[in-house]
């Protein structure tokens, strides 16, 4: 009983500091929208990225910051604090690795496949990747949780595939490779420590009866 009250204090404090790193993340791009809107959206201009601009390479850190209007920023907001938490709440070191993952993979492709003449800025690659990395997740780390939490944003959202694919005006090309860095992102920083886990003892145990046991084992 001891140990899983521990284990449920740890995932509590990890959800928490998960909680605040999103909600730090999401005043930080507001308050940067209000300085944008009110310079007429020149810090979009000037820490943009332009596809094929060698120049503009190093604003692959400020683009995912960034928005070009109040319903760009709007659109991104809910899924970035959705998918940012689910992708968090295991461990905030962790979801800091997965998050330069994704920006550099989604800011990359875009940069070598979007057209040149546009300037890309925005959160919604970051927010495709933890969409990939949560559906994902479960999986690699075979926590039962977690496959279930990707199977509910799956089809809770479902929607959101439809970003992947090409359309005019929209910057697909950061939604699918941040998306695909999510994925990669999900095996790369796997927790390795399940690979050891023991196997079921008896066939009696089924996953229905393996998700109780983690939710026991957490307090829950």
């Amino acid at each position: 009983m001891e140990a899983k009250g521990r284990t449920a204090e740890i995932m509590i404090a990890e959800a928490r500091k998960a909680f605040w790193v999103m909600v730090g993340f999401l005043a930080v791009i507001w308050l940067l929208q209000i300085v944008n809107w009110a310079s007429g959206y020149a810090l979009s201009d000037d820490y943009g990225v332009r596809a094929w601009d060698p120049a503009t390479l190093p604003n692959m850190v400020s683009s995912p910051f960034l928005h070009w209007s109040w319903e760009h920023i709007e659109a991104n907001s809910g899924p970035l604090f959705i998918f940012g938490f689910l992708s968090a709440y295991r461990g905030v070191a962790k979801f800091l690795s997965v998050t330069g993952l994704i920006i550099l993979v989604s800011e990359l492709g875009a940069w070598f496949t979007s057209d040149p003449r546009g300037i890309g800025v925005g959160a919604s690659g970051v927010v495709f990747g933890y969409f990939g990395y949560t559906l994902v997740r479960g999986i690699f780390d075979r926590h039962l949780i977690d496959i279930v939490v990707g199977v509910v944003m799956a089809l809770s959202f479902a929607y959101q595939f439809a970003g992947l694919l090409p359309q005019e005006g929209i910057g697909w090309q950061a939604h699918l490779f941040g998306f695909l860095a999510g994925v990669v992102g999900g095996w790369l920083f796997r927790d390795r420590g399940s690979r050891n886990r023991p196997a079921p003892a008896s066939p009696q145990q089924n996953p229905r009866s393996a998700l109780l046991k983690e939710l026991d084992d957490l307090g829950l």
